[in-house]
């Protein structure tokens, strides 16, 4: 399976207001008083300071980071890019809120009105699409995760958990229905992360172990058939007797 940019959808109205949110949050952390707005350069200059974190960051975690190394990264001097984040948790801060945003994306188009089979199909794959596209974002935000989220806390207990409790309802609603059979929605949602994300936070491991042969790229859509296989044959419903 060649690579390819994922595909991102309109964002629908919950989800950008969450990337408003978001956004609101980033700007406060960065600056107690009022921001005037930023030029276009200035704007170039922030965007090549995150790309820099973003490697630093996946590569290093949190604590195994400094500025000096972000800096050199982004080729520029210290001084100049503290002109612009001026502590290392404010560009932290700042990844982890864009991330979480795209992060809850591939669940926001989860819809009720459609085919619970083709609604869980897509999930799965738009999962597994953001596994092999952003494997550095997964990385950042699994060590986040294993760092108890200081950065994201707030909105993983307030903006994920409201997701979560949404779709819940939704697979739950199949169910009522006999469309899919009867699980635990938060379990099937937390197996579907655990198995896709996966992919992208032990890709050294799972191309070491499936070899030259079938560690390609093309060990994604190997990955999606079988997770397809595994997640929709358990939630066919079981004809009664």
């Amino acid at each position: 399976m060649a690579p390819k940019k994922l595909k991102v959808a309109e964002p629908s109205q919950a989800q950008a207001k969450r990337q408003h949110k978001a956004d609101a949050k980033a700007a406060a952390a960065s600056s107690p008083a009022k921001p005037r707005p930023l030029t276009r350069i200035q704007r170039e200059k922030q965007d090549i300071i995150l790309e820099a974190a973003l490697e630093v960051f996946s590569a290093h975690g949190f604590r195994g980071s400094t500025i000096d190394q972000i800096a050199e990264v982004a080729g520029m001097s210290k001084p100049n890019l503290l002109y612009y984040f001026p502590k290392k948790e404010e560009i932290h801060r700042r990844l982890m809120s864009e991330l979480l945003v795209t992060w809850l994306a591939p669940l926001e188009e989860m819809r009720a009105d459609g085919d619970p089979f083709v609604e869980i199909r897509s999930y799965i794959r738009r999962k597994l699409e953001m596994a092999r596209d952003f494997p550095r974002q997964s990385r950042l935000f699994a060590n986040e995760m294993l760092r108890g989220a200081p950065h994201i806390i707030d909105m993983i207990e307030v903006d994920l958990k409201a997701l979560v409790d949404e779709k819940a309802q939704v697979l739950l609603a199949w169910m009522d229905q006999g469309k899919l059979a009867r699980t635990d929605p938060y379990h099937l949602i937390f197996s579907i992360w655990a198995t896709t994300q996966h992919y992208a936070d032990f890709d050294v491991q799972v191309r070491a172990v499936l070899g030259k042969g079938r560690g390609g790229e093309g060990r994604f859509e190997d990955a999606a058939r079988y997770l397809e296989q595994l997640f929709l044959h358990g939630l066919t419903p079981k004809p009664r007797a």
